[in-house]
């Protein structure tokens, strides 16, 4: 039996064949051809390969800086499982409560992570006032690579404490306070150090200038990195670790604990 091709207009001859009931020059939208031509193909295929690139380092960014600069409900993560207490240094770096308080709360933390922030705006305070007396709160220095005006701010921090305790917490309060609004660079920080009363702003800026406190921020880094500390912000409760902007409870369920064991 011979088989025949004419019902699926293909022609052997080299000449175009017409579609069935077009004219010549008619376009042949009845017959529902579609004609892609290459060159837009090409350009088609590499703006949704360029698309699905950018969205991919997309994420990766945005993985890496939300690992580095926590924000933790306690429903997405829980308390780093605890491998024995660490044994935190508090350096010499400035504390707030009673030397020998039962308890001691190390933060590893950063002047512009908006997570550290929250921490202060929200939680602190509560927690300084419920164990007023019972709790040592230690601030120890971790800057982020990925903030840029970190490494300053903690230095220009520093700086106040050496003018005493009081004018370090007055700006470590105003810095924080003020961070998403002014941002933390040293031209805000100079007008916030303009409105904490007692504050010396020609040594502090020399001070500043000098650099004489990166080396003290750096030792803090390095104590940091020998802790297991990869983000921000990070606590040790008399050498267990929390990380991130927890609220209250989580460090009451820690605190509670160590109380009633002494």
């Amino acid at each position: 039996m011979s088989e025949s091709f004419a019902d699926e207009n293909i022609s052997n001859s080299g000449e175009p064949t017409p579609v069935e009931g077009l004219t010549p020059g008619e376009p042949a939208h009845a017959q529902e051809v579609i004609v892609i031509r290459r060159s837009r193909f090409v350009v088609a295929v590499a703006g949704l390969t360029g698309f699905l690139i950018g969205l991919a380092l997309g994420y990766f960014t945005f993985s890496y800086a939300f690992n580095r600069c926590f924000a933790l409900p306690a429903v997405q993560r829980q308390v780093q499982p605890n491998q024995g207490r660490i044994d935190v240094s508090v350096d010499d770096d400035p504390y707030v409560g009673p030397k020998n308080a039962p308890v001691t709360i190390v933060e590893f933390s950063d002047f512009q992570c908006p997570f550290c922030a929250d921490f202060h705006d929200k939680t602190y305070g509560p927690l300084m006032q419920k164990y007023d007396g019972k709790v040592r709160f230690v601030y120890r220095d971790f800057p982020l690579d990925m903030h840029p005006d970190a490494e300053k701010a903690a230095e220009a921090a520093n700086c106040a404490l050496q003018q005493g305790p009081d004018k370090y917490w007055a700006l470590h309060a105003a810095i924080f306070k003020n961070q998403r609004v002014t941002g933390v660079g040293l031209a805000a920080i100079a007008t916030m150090a303009k409105t904490i009363s007692g504050l010396d702003t020609a040594k502090l800026d020399a001070c500043i200038k000098s650099g004489k406190m990166a080396d003290e921020i750096s030792k803090d880094v390095q104590d940091a990195n020998s802790y297991g500390v990869t983000g921000t912000p990070t606590f040790f409760i008399n050498g267990q670790r929390l990380v991130g902007a927890r609220p209250l409870a989580s460090f009451s369920s820690i605190i509670d604990q160590l109380l009633a064991a002494k």
